[in-house]
């Protein structure tokens, strides 16, 4: 016998919707409550008792009680049905909270006005989400027609969500600044801000090893600036005059193509035989009010957990895709720059996440993964959607064949993004970089500094002469090369007084750096 579906699931099969982004919520009927996952999604088992009226207000209602909010299921959902039966609810409970958030929810996605009065004044305001359980505004609208606090992170042209789940179930989130604080009070804020330029350099050399362009030494150092420059001083950081002031820094005043995109893009790659399609922005149409809404939610949420804050604002940047070239590294920019502007790192501390991303073929992996979170379904729902016709140039002056026929339908998808899994992605991400990245820099540095002394208690020399043979013999494994012998040769000779100074020398920058922890590095006897 078939499932006995409750909820939003049950809407979806009433109303034949199909969803891009899956439901996370099953509910169904069956003889004892409980909870499964199965696929990364949540299957709930209720007795009769909790059996709604199969109607769209019994479903509705029991939806929004029990189960995960899905705005692209929402959004489909209320351009399909006959608004009267929404009507018909509210009318019916015109106090009700749950009938008020969802005329609320159907006016806000649709833009259409339901043909009933304003609730009456004297009802209380409910939340049209519950701010224990996702991201939302700090400062909620006040939405007097229905009495609901609208404290949705973005606006109704482009809203991503997250789902950070009760208070005690949130292990998985990382604390960022507890972790930056930790380094702090192990290595000291000098060191932090000494490793904090090579850090910075890595972070643009990683960043554009992800687009395979490492390489271009010119443009890793013009990025390199860009971070140090803005991270944190951008009070408007999605206004398109900041996102092309970033593009210019980080492209060059060169760059063919700067400002926001008036053309199609999709993210592929060519073969001999074929273009190969992985994933289709929104269509140029929409980037400008899309932009806005992104907007909107980076200043909404300010104040909110940081770490949801950046893989919305990051992750719906990239899926976005608004610029016409430069997105992947804006979209990375943006997570030092939302850390700096929220105060979680102090100033000039860069968290490389990108060297995090770039680390390994695993690591890798993994970011392609949750980048498919959204572009993998989307392409299977739109396989048969987009072709490659005659050419045409586009108002930015891009040539394009591409053509894309399901604009009207993707645009609920693209609109209304859930970005939970990309939260918790990004929270280990966070976790490995502050952990190991940083730390495993910051002990480096510390080394260097202990080497540095101990050998200028066997004989003073310049930093310079001191960092070169820390260096040499590091990268040598401790064997003195014959390049360091005629750099050196008053320090390096063969026989004598001179090869038993030599062989302090070598042991002493040897301890330094193989002693399990990093503390004083002890005198060396003759």
């Amino acid at each position: 016998m078939a499932d006995t579906h409750f909820g939003f699931q049950r809407l979806a099969e009433m109303h034949d919707i199909q969803l891009v982004q899956p439901l996370f919520t099953r509910s169904r009927l069956g003889t004892m409550r409980q909870r499964d996952m199965a696929n990364g999604r949540e299957v709930r088992t209720w007795t009769v008792q909790y059996q709604p009226e199969d109607s769209l207000a019994g479903h509705f209602e029991f939806g929004l009680k029990y189960e995960r909010i899905h705005l692209e299921f929402f959004s489909r959902l209320f351009h399909s049905i006959d608004p009267e039966s929404l009507a018909a609810w509210v009318r019916r409970e015109p106090m009700g909270a749950y009938a008020r958030r969802a005329a609320f929810f159907y006016e806000w996605l649709t833009g259409r006005t339901l043909p009933l009065p304003d609730t009456a004044h004297n009802v209380g305001y409910v939340d049209a989400l519950d701010p224990d359980l996702y991201l939302v505004a700090q400062t909620p609208d006040r939405h007097r027609r229905w009495r609901v606090n609208n404290n949705l992170p973005g606006t109704s042209a482009f809203c991503p969500m997250v789902y950070l789940g009760p208070a005690d179930a949130r292990d998985w989130l990382y604390e960022v600044g507890t972790g930056v604080r930790h380094l702090d009070d192990t290595y000291g804020p000098d060191l932090l801000l000494r490793s904090a330029a090579w850090l910075t350099f890595k972070e643009s050399r990683a960043s554009f090893a992800i687009e395979r362009e490492a390489d271009k030494e010119d443009r890793v150092k013009r990025f390199a600036a860009a971070i140090e420059e803005f991270s944190g001083r951008m009070p408007d950081p999605m206004s398109p005059d900041s996102l092309q002031t970033l593009q210019r820094a980080v492209l060059g005043e060169n760059a063919l193509r700067v400002g926001i995109r008036r053309s199609p893009v999709f993210i592929g790659q060519s073969t001999f035989r074929a273009q190969i399609v992985h994933y289709i922005a929104p269509s140029e149409a929409l980037v400008d009010e899309m932009l806005e809404g992104l907007r909107g939610l980076e200043t909404r949420t300010r104040g909110a957990n940081t770490v949801a804050r950046i893989a919305a604002v990051s992750f719906g940047f990239v899926y976005l895709h608004p610029l016409a070239d430069g997105n992947g590294r804006v979209h990375r920019f943006l997570v030092n720059h939302l850390l700096a502007a929220d105060r979680v790192v102090p100033t000039g501390i860069i968290v490389p996440v990108s060297a995090t991303i770039a680390s390994n073929a695993r690591a890798r992996a993994a970011y392609d993964h949750v980048l498919e979170v959204i572009s993998k379904p989307l392409m299977s729902r739109y396989a048969d959607a987009y072709r490659f016709g005659s050419s045409r140039t586009c108002p930015d002056g891009v040539v394009t064949d591409f053509q894309f026929s399901q604009t009207d339908d993707a645009q609920h998808a693209w609109r209304y993004l859930d970005l939970s899994e990309h939260a918790r992605y990004m929270s280990e991400v966070l976790r490995q970089t502050v952990e190991h990245e940083m730390a495993e820099e910051a002990l480096t540095l510390r080394r260097y500094d202990e080497a540095r002394d101990a050998i200028k208690d066997v004989v003073e020399m310049p930093d310079a002469d001191a960092d070169r043979i820390i260096r040499s013999l590091h990268e040598g494994h401790w064997v003195v090369s014959n390049k360091l012998r005629k750099a050196l040769p008053e320090i390096f000779q063969e026989g004598g007084t001179l090869h038993t100074r030599q062989d302090r020398i070598v042991e002493v920058v040897r301890q330094a750096f193989e002693a399990p922890y990093a503390g004083k590095v002890e005198d060396i006897e003759d």
